[in-house]
């Protein structure tokens, strides 16, 4: 029987801890968590076994933690520096303290600072959701999403393989990644994209007139690769603070491919633009769809519906009798580039594929 501690309890902890609970029966699950809410949750719904409250921590710090083989470090990425730190002196030989941080380097370095390379393994659970706290946590978020392991070279290689093989019972895939490479990674494909979102979003805010016409009828494509600019700007700047040498290089390399985009609008080089979609293109529909990115996958569809009264809603009602969740509905006034006229967006891939179904039989017209 397995001894677990997390540190932290929102949504990435409790669904790592959901999912321990839901294979191990009789493990042994302790806590920590500013809120208690969130810590008698846990214990009512029969994840947790013990917690650790604030009056307890201050008390008695992390002593709590000693008999854990596996300790989750469930904070943002600053505070989990400081919580590796306490744990050190608490800690057997044989634990292993890992992490949920979308950036690897400061915990990597502050192992190596702490000389406790030999307990540590980095990682990061792609996964997540729009909603935050232990309340949204569940277990099928770590489903089919990549769950990246970040060993340092000191840990024995059999905790490695055995943290996968936990990994695995998850549901997740596992990918084992040095934390250079997770980080070039992350900047790439998730924190240059949120940037890029963010400044677009402003580029419009800015060159709107003073009517809004630009922001009344954005909609379709502009809504889609802006989608991610919604995301929380606290968050967002402890992570480009924290992985800023990997984002500038890459910056770089994007303003520069912007340059050239820029000189072929200039000298009206048509087969530079061509090939530039062309080969986007290209790679873009050779991505995989299995797993789960660090940019939330959006799971709507489109419909054709006449302009009469009541047609959105009676959409609404046949899903519903189907039991299928709605997370979203609306009509789109600018449909120019995507067919149908009324997004759906639904919480998960099942839903999707079901309301689809559902839709086609009987008789709607839909666009994916």
């Amino acid at each position: 029987m397995s001894t677990y501690g997390f540190i932290s309890l929102g949504l990435i902890g409790g669904s790592v801890a959901r999912a321990i609970r839901e294979k191990q029966r009789d493990a042994t699950i302790i806590a920590y968590n500013r809120s208690a809410a969130s810590l008698d949750e846990a214990i009512s719904d029969g994840v947790v076994n013990k917690a650790v409250y604030q009056k307890d921590f201050e008390s008695d710090g992390f002593k709590a933690f000693s008999e854990c083989d596996y300790i989750f470090l469930c904070a943002p990425v600053q505070k989990n520096e400081e919580f590796l730190e306490m744990l050190k002196p608490v800690i057997s030989s044989s634990c292993i303290i890992t992490d949920v941080g979308s950036v690897k380097t400061g915990i990597h370095e502050a192992a190596k600072r702490l000389d406790m390379e030999a307990n540590f393994i980095g990682a990061h659970p792609m996964a997540g959701s729009e909603r935050v706290g232990y309340t949204n946590s569940k277990s099928s978020i770590l489903q089919n999403a990549y769950y990246i392991l970040t060993p340092t070279d000191k840990v024995p290689a059999e905790k490695v393989e055995e943290y996968k093989t936990l990994v695995e019972s998850f549901d997740s895939i596992p990918l084992i990644l040095t934390y250079e490479q997770h980080d070039y990674i992350v900047a790439g494909i998730s924190h240059l994209p949120h940037l890029i979102a963010a400044s677009l979003v402003n580029l419009v805010r800015d060159s709107d007139s003073a009517e809004g016409v630009m922001k009344l009828v954005a909609a379709g494509g502009f809504k889609d690769i802006t989608r991610i600019a919604s995301s929380s700007s606290d968050m967002w700047e402890q992570i480009c603070m924290s992985n800023t040498n990997n984002i500038k290089k890459l910056l770089e390399d994007y303003i520069g491919s912007l340059k050239k985009i820029d000189d072929s609008l200039t000298e009206h080089k048509g087969s530079d633009i061509h090939e530039l979609f062309d080969t986007a293109r290209e790679y873009r529909d050779s991505f995989t769809t299995v797993g789960s990115g660090p940019i939330k996958v959006n799971y709507r569809l489109f419909v054709d519906i006449a302009d009469e009264p009541g047609a959105l809603a009676t959409i609404a009602t046949l899903l519903a009798t189907r039991g299928i969740s709605i997370k979203n509905i609306g009509i789109i006034h600018n449909s120019e580039y995507q067919g149908g006229n009324m997004r759906i967006e639904f919480y998960t891939q099942d839903e999707l594929d079901t309301a689809a179904h559902v839709l086609e039989d009987k008789r709607y017209t839909i666009h994916r």
